[in-house]
C-alpha cells in the first residue's frame, strides 16, 4: 500500500511556541513524542509501517527542538509544559482520543498527560523509560545532564559529543551512538533552547510517585533496551512501569548468548518497533 502524503503542522502554543510537525496517514491517530535532544523523526525512525496499515500517524517536534521554536522563559521546558503542548496539539487537529507513543522524555510526557487527561488516551506505548522517582534527581545524574548543557553551549554537537561518556557504551554499539548523537544534535535550528531543556527536563517530574501508574487503565507497553546496547535507560525502569501500570506488557530485545544481545534494541529498530506499536493500538481499538 503506497504511504499516503504528509502534512506539514505548525501549531502555536499558549506561550507563543511555534510546533513543528506532520501529520501522515488515515485512521485512528498515533501521536509520537520524542526524547531529549532528539527530533520527531527519531522515535520510529523514518519507518511508514504504522501508515501503511491503517493509523494517521501525527508527530512534532518538542518545544526548542528540531523546527520547533524556543520557549519565552528558558526555564519553561518541564514536563507540565511539554503535556499541555501535547494537549495543544491534540485540540488543534481535533483529536478526543488517542494512541500515544513516546520514548524517553516523550515517555514520561505520555504519562505526564495520561494522568491528567485519562479519558483522552486510547493506550499507550512507552519506549525505554528512565524516569525513577526515588533515584533521577541524584546529584552525580543532574551534574551529568549539566554538563551535556555546557558542551553543546561552548563546543555545538562536538561539544556535545565530548561531554557524552560513550565509554558506557559497549564497543559493538559506540560508532552507531557516536553517529546518531551527532545526526541528531545537528537537526535543531535552536542548540541553545536544547540546551536549556537539558537543564531542565531532567530536574522535572512527570509524576511523583510509581504508585500513581496504579490508575492507568488504558492498554499498554512498555518498550525496554538491555542495560548492555543502553545504560541510560535501565532495563529495571521499564520493569518497574510494566509491573505498576495493570496489565501493561513488557518488550525487549532477546538476551542473546550469555546475557549479551546479539541485536540492537528494538527502540532502534524503526519497523520492529512500529508493529510493536501497531500491537498496541489494536489492541486500544
Amino acid at each position: 500500500m503506497p504511504v499516503p502524503a504528509t502534512q506539514e503542522l505548525s501549531i502555536r502554543t499558549d506561550d507563543g511556541v511555534e510546533l513543528a510537525g506532520e501529520q501522515t496517514g488515515e485512521g485512528p491517530p498515533i501521536v509520537l513524542l520524542h526524547g531529549l535532544t532528539a527530533t520527531r523523526r527519531y522515535v520510529v525512525m523514518g519507518s511508514r509501517t504504522l501508515e501503511r496499515e491503517g493509523y494517521r500517524v501525527v508527530a512534532y517536534d518538542a518545544r526548542g527542538h528540531g523546527r520547533s521554536t524556543a520557549a519565552p522563559d528558558p526555564g519553561a521546558y518541564g514536563y507540565e509544559r511539554l503535556a499541555r503542548d501535547l494537549e495543544a496539539v491534540l485540540d488543534a487537529l481535533g483529536l478526543e482520543r488517542v494512541v500515544l507513543a513516546g520514548a524517553s522524555m516523550g515517555a514520561h510526557t505520555a504519562l505526564c498527560f495520561a494522568l491528567r487527561h485519562p479519558e483522552r488516551v486510547a493506550g499507550l506505548g512507552l519506549i525505554t523509560p528512565s524516569f525513577d522517582p526515588e533515584r533521577s534527581l541524584s546529584e552525580p545524574v543532574l551534574a551529568g545532564w549539566d554538563a551535556l548543557a555546557r558542551g553543546l553551549r561552548e563546543g555545538g554537537v562536538e561539544g556535545f559529543v565530548d561531554a557524552y561518556d560513550l565509554s558506557e557504551v559497549p564497543a559493538q554499539w559506540r560508532v552507531t551512538v557516536e553517529k546518531v548523537l551527532r545526526q541528531r544534535l545537528a537537526g535543531h535550528e535552536h542548540p541553545e533552547a536544547v540546551a536549556d531543556a537539558l537543564e531542565v527536563v531532567p530536574r522535572s517530574r512527570p509524576f511523583e510517585d510509581l504508585r500513581e501508574l496504579e490508575s492507568i487503565t488504558a492498554p499498554t507497553v512498555v518498550v525496554g533496551s538491555r542495560d548492555e546496547a543502553d545504560p541510560g535507560h535501565p532495563l529495571a525502569v521499564g520493569e518497574r512501569y510494566a509491573r505498576t501500570i495493570p496489565r501493561a506488557k513488557l518488550v525487549v530485545e532477546d538476551a542473546g548468548v550469555g546475557g549479551h544481545p546479539i541485536h540492537s534494541p528494538i527502540a532502534w529498530q524503526g519497523g520492529q518497533l512500529s508493529k510493536v506499536l501497531s500491537e498496541v493500538a489494536a489492541r486500544a481499538a
